[in-house]
């Protein structure tokens, strides 16, 4: 799961793309790029590096990506270490200039690199946006030059579009004649429009992940870029669409329960209502039996879900666990042994508030259940009498090949286990779950992608899917 951003028609993209990668960091803190599109003389400036964007950039470097549009990526590497060589933005001049970013994972990359490799192509790293680049390279430079830009486009994303498989939404630009973007056939990975008008009256562009970004920057929330849709904005600010491949959308569920910024809109679900609604059901999973003394969430996702169950179970809201803010967010963080170390470091508690009380924690989600299992060592050990710990996600207990990182089943810690023993694990006195019903409502009237709850797959199961991305 990354952060993207696209900014188009002004002098401060490069700026404007900075600022939106500061307000996408929570999608990912292993690196940051951007690129900027210059038209005379026709260059691209890259700046890129491992670390969170405030450390990547300083102002002499977002001075020298001049243009008027760039493109930028922060970055959560799903599978083993952050690598130089896959940092983002990628770009090639050759056959055609063309830059891209890119969020999500392909699912049969292998298969359409091997097919690339037979076609003399060769690559720098193992990440999919450059298998992403070669594809769409190759066939732009196969189409006929007397079609308009426009429609060559067309032909090497429908190109994309039926060889890719996987979640992903790409941002890129095409030398200097314009920007695009597109989501997979499913629309697994988010991506909106946004536009405002410069003093002159100029209409100015951004694509990004989420909401916030745009919000933060003064665009104007335009729609959703659709499953299986091209956009392109030419050089002149002319701004074209086309459909070209329909299929179910199937946006990650996840985005709403984890990952997007809760002040975030998509596929017109607010996400911090979607948090609410997913605590107030969930407060019926709660046995009413049990002798609650605070209810309390594990920061911060979960604090939305964590106020509306505590209203509906009439117990008191406590902020028992205090966050720091200098910790990354330990789900995101690479390998099992930093985020052991990340947990550590990443709480301290007020005992005034958990000592002799029973404590309901509320967590958006239990995956590995390595930070649920040492918050609940921490809390005993200031003194907390018993406590449950309840999850506005269902069972997660298959792996997820689209952009999250859990791969296989094995470390999934409700694979295999009633939550009963889940409880058992975690060293609580129980576990609750919100149920495929309970989600199924809080985003009623979107369709989403549930196949690491269900095994449901949008597309075939390949071996060998575990690559960077």
């Amino acid at each position: 799961m990354c952060g993207i951003v696209g900014i188009f028609g002004t002098p401060q993209a490069s700026k404007e793309a900075y600022q939106a990668l500061l307000m996408l960091q929570h999608r990912g803190q292993d690196s940051a790029g951007i690129l900027s599109s210059e038209a005379h003389p026709g260059k691209f400036h890259l700046h890129k590096n491992s670390g969170q964007v405030s450390q990547v950039f300083e102002k002499k470097d977002l001075d020298r990506l001049r243009g008027m549009s760039a493109i930028g990526h922060t970055r959560y590497s799903t599978i083993g270490e952050n690598k130089d060589s896959d940092l983002q933005p990628m770009a090639l001049s050759l056959p055609v200039g063309l830059a891209m970013v890119h969020n999500g994972n392909v699912s049969n990359y292998h298969e359409v690199r091997n097919k690339l490799l037979s076609t003399q192509r060769f690559f720098m790293s193992d990440n999919d946006v450059e298998m992403i680049l070669h594809l769409m390279a190759e066939s732009y430079s196969r189409t006929s030059s007397e079609k308009k830009i426009f429609d060559r486009l067309c032909d090497s994303v429908k190109t994309v579009l039926n060889e890719v498989e996987g979640g992903y939404s790409v941002v890129g630009l095409l030398g200097s004649d314009g920007m695009f973007a597109f989501r997979d056939p499913h629309g697994l990975r988010p991506l909106v429009l946004g536009k405002k008008k410069d003093d002159s009256g100029k209409m100015l562009y951004c694509l990004t992940s989420e909401t916030c970004a745009l919000k933060f920057l003064g665009y104007e929330v335009e729609r959703d870029i659709r499953a299986g849709e091209v956009i392109w904005i030419d050089q002149d600010g002319r701004v074209q669409t086309r459909m070209l491949m329909e299929k179910k959308a199937l946006p990650c569920m996840f985005e709403w329960i984890y990952f997007s910024g809760a002040d975030s809109t998509l596929e017109n679900k607010n996400v911090y209502e979607v948090r609410l609604k997913l605590g107030e059901s969930l407060s019926l999973q709660i046995p009413k039996n049990l002798n609650i003394d605070v209810v309390a969430p594990v920061p911060d996702t979960s604090r939305p879900a964590a106020i509306a169950l505590a209203e509906k179970l009439k117990v008191p809201f406590r902020e028992v666990l205090i966050k720091n803010r200098y910790v990354q967010r330990s789900f995101i963080t690479s390998g099992q042994d930093k985020r052991q170390l990340a947990v550590g470091l990443k709480f301290s508690v007020i005992d005034e508030l958990v000592k002799g009380k029973n404590v309901l924690l509320v967590d958006d989600s239990i995956v590995r259940g390595t930070t649920s299992r040492k918050i609940i060592e921490l809390l005993k050990q200031h003194g907390a009498g018993k406590i449950y710990f309840a999850s506005t996600c269902p069972p997660v207990i298959h792996p997820c090949y689209y952009g999250i990182d859990f791969p296989s089943s094995e470390e999934l810690i409700a694979y295999g286990r009633t939550p009963e023993q889940v409880s058992d694990f975690l060293g609580a006195d129980g576990v609750f779950y919100s149920t495929m019903d309970d989600l199924t409502q809080a985003l009623k009237g979107t369709s989403f992608c549930n196949a690491c709850l269900s095994g449901d797959y949008p597309y075939p199961v390949r071996e060998g899917v575990a690559h960077e991305s």
